[in-house]
């Protein structure tokens, strides 16, 4: 690629195909590491590491099979339970050690899969500072212009795919609540298309709130937006970390999001961010109407959020750990036994 990378694409049109294409790749290049994330990605590189003197890695993002997934309503129990049994035995024999992005994860992946907690280092991921750039009146002006929102505006805006997940849905219920008390609020969502996108459409139109909601769908600039926003929201349902609340921080949002395990590792409530209980639109509203009704509190919580991400979170960190994990696990695993 321009870069100077090798970049390749397995052929093979099913999951068995995929795997003797890259085991072939790992006999022709001989790795120090195998290293896979997500799931199907995950199942091909384990089983096609099977007796080749390569150790395997698989990078953990998700709470995948907690109950919250299984209330998906495109989610098919089953095939989830199926998919549980087939990650969970590969999981356990077939890969050496684990990279979780959270706690939570970590705690999942245990409870869940039944993999040993010393076989999981937890490192979680970053941003950089630079890409994403500072706030400025300058650039929330001209953001703002382009979008059609004016400064008077109480601008709310959540970053995610439009899937269950994200928590959309009790967003859009809160936030025609939200407009009782501040009818000068603007709700921004911005993340592509996905499976709720047609519910989301029809229940903006059922609510009457068309005019005061923007759906941008993907974007390339989501700095951008949020130096234009006032206030970030994170309704999601279940995470694994949440990489649009990591930089939330970097541009010095005050945020609302759902308090669950994996988002408390990202936020320090009272500090930066106010938490409430997923999928519980109400109280969602209730505590971005008091915020958004606070200007002192919204300006200490956005410089908080800055403090939180340069101690925590700029991508330097999360590169140096992550390296240091990669050359420990290709260097000192046994094949024999998990990395200790």
């Amino acid at each position: 690629m321009q870069a100077g990378h090798d970049v390749r694409f397995l052929a093979g049109s099913t999951l068995l195909g995929k795997v003797f294409a890259l085991r072939r790749v790992i006999v022709d290049e001989r790795p120090d590491l195998v290293y896979t994330a997500l799931y199907d990605a995950d199942i091909a590189g384990r089983i096609a590491a099977i007796g080749l003197p390569v150790p395997v890695m698989t990078n953990l993002v998700n709470t995948a099979y907690d109950q919250a997934r299984v209330n998906d309503p495109n989610v098919s129990p089953v095939r989830l339970k199926l998919a549980q049994v087939l990650d969970g035995f590969t999981a356990r024999h077939l890969t050496d050690h684990f990279h979780a992005i959270s706690q939570a994860v970590k705690d999942s992946t245990v409870e869940q899969l039944g993999v040993a907690p010393d076989r999981i280092t937890v490192v979680r991921r970053g941003r950089s500072a630079q890409r994403l750039g500072d706030r400025s009146e300058d650039r929330r002006t001209t953001v703002r212009s382009s979008l059609g929102l004016l400064e008077e505006h109480e601008v709310i805006l959540t970053v995610g795919r439009q899937e269950f997940q994200k928590g959309h849905e009790h967003l859009i219920q809160a936030f025609a609540h939200v407009l009782e008390g501040h009818p000068r609020a603007r709700l921004v969502i911005a993340g592509r298309e996905g499976h709720a996108s047609a519910a989301l459409a029809t229940q903006i139109d059922q609510l009457q709130i068309g005019a005061r909601a923007l759906i941008l769908g993907h974007r390339e600039d989501v700095a951008d937006v949020m130096a234009a926003s006032d206030l970030f929201v994170f309704p999601s349902i279940y995470e694994g970390l949440g990489g649009a609340l990591i930089e939330a921080l970097g541009m010095g949002m005050p945020i609302v999001a759902s308090d669950i395990p994996a988002l408390r590792e990202v936020v320090r409530e009272g500090v930066n961010a106010d938490l409430v209980p997923p999928g519980d639109p109400v109280a969602l509203a209730e505590a971005i109407s008091r915020l958004l009704s606070d200007p002192n509190r919204l300006r200490r919580y956005g410089a908080a959020s800055r403090s939180i991400f340069d101690a925590e979170f700029r991508s330097e960190i999360a590169v140096r750990q992550t390296l240091e994990l990669l050359d420990r696990v290709a260097r000192k695993v046994d094949r024999a036994g998990p990395v200790r």
